[in-house]
């Protein structure tokens, strides 16, 4: 095992904004419709966000606006450009088939009571712990040596000073029991500043650096700062940097669209075959072509060793009816990632 770092990002980061108006919309119209075809894109920043997309549905209008307003604040100007879904791709939706080509991975492993790794799960409970007292824009990032130990970690906050920050980490670490017989150095853009400094680096080897506010302390966040796009942030949305994905991003999605059901139902699979073959790490590959309901790839590998997935229904009626997905349960997903949340697909 080599070094591995994963990073979170904050409910309040641009591209989260953008993430969870596109599922609040999915979820409004689901509400009212469990059929709805949804697909609605969310591009924000500056003042000003966008909605557009493709929406089939026999739900009353939905107050997209209103929607805005309530997760990114009442100054944003709304502007929406709707239609309804192709029916050149609907015809094969209608039918039962996927309403997109694309590759599913699904992931488990026995690292941790997420079925996630352990990078992945710390950068997220960093991220939520900071978010507690400082719930605005933010990102976190973790190290962790070939150990499994804590080796860095970065935190930058909106809003948040960089002694209090330092000291909200601090808690964190002491909190998981990472500074029992360690000690960590914490290294603010005052001390990134000055060159001689850099030797705290390397001077105790293991120390656990802590990067708080590298580039300063900031107040400019969210929307203000920066813009943001429904599915950037696809690697934080699956299993971090260590695990493939399969490219399509989740949120905003209905599920006749397989890049979110598909998905959803990989990560099911590989976590039951984890704990019927008490594994260390299963990882699910999923195919579908557009307009056809079985998928063209279905396997399962454990601990290294490929085979066929046999008792699921894999159709998008299949899944769709395993998980029960035509609820309004999705904008939760689009806060900290779509994995190890207590979702119905982690159990």
């Amino acid at each position: 095992m080599f070094y591995r770092t994963a990073e979170s990002v904050s409910p309040k980061h641009p591209d989260k904004l953008c993430d969870r108006i596109s599922d609040a919309i999915l979820d409004t119209y689901l509400a009212a419709d469990p059929d709805a075809r949804v697909a609605a894109e969310t591009c924000g920043g500056h003042g000003v966000v966008f909605v557009t997309g493709e929406i089939t549905s026999k739900a009353p209008e939905v107050d997209i606006p209103a929607i805005v307003h309530r997760i990114a604040g009442d100054d944003m100007e709304v502007h929406t450009k709707i239609v309804k879904q192709s029916p050149e791709i609907a015809q094969g939706v209608d039918t039962g088939g996927a309403g997109d080509q694309g590759i599913m991975i699904g992931y488990a492993c026995d690292e941790t009571d997420e079925m996630l790794p352990l990078e992945v799960v710390l950068s997220r409970r960093l991220n939520q712990f900071i978010y507690e007292k400082f719930p605005y824009d933010g990102k976190t990032q973790v190290t962790l040596r070939p150990d499994g130990k804590v080796d860095s970690v970065v935190a930058s906050f909106q809003n948040a000073p960089s002694k209090e920050l330092g000291e909200r980490v601090s808690a964190w670490l002491d909190k998981e029991g990472f500074l029992n017989n360690r000690s960590a150095t914490y290294f603010y853009k005052a001390i990134l500043d000055s060159p001689k400094d850099f030797e705290l680096l390397n001077k105790n080897k293991d120390d656990i650096r802590a990067y708080i506010n590298p580039a300063g302390d900031w107040n400019q966040g969210g929307f203000e700062a920066d813009t943001g796009l429904t599915g950037r942030k696809l690697i934080v949305d699956n299993y971090g940097p260590r695990v493939a994905i399969g490219g399509g991003c989740y949120s905003g999605k209905d599920p006749s669209k397989v890049d979110r059901s598909a998905a959803y139902m990989a990560r099911r699979i590989a976590v039951d075959y984890l704990k019927k073959h008490h594994a260390h790490e299963v990882l699910v590959r999923l195919a579908y072509a557009i307009g056809f309901a079985e998928p063209l790839e279905k396997t399962v590998i454990i601990d290294g060793k490929p085979e066929e997935i046999e008792g699921y229904d894999l159709t998008p009626r299949g899944i769709i009816k395993f998980l029960d997905l035509k609820r309004p349960i999705y904008e939760k997903t689009a806060e900290y990632g779509h994995y190890g949340e207590g979702f119905d697909w982690d159990k």
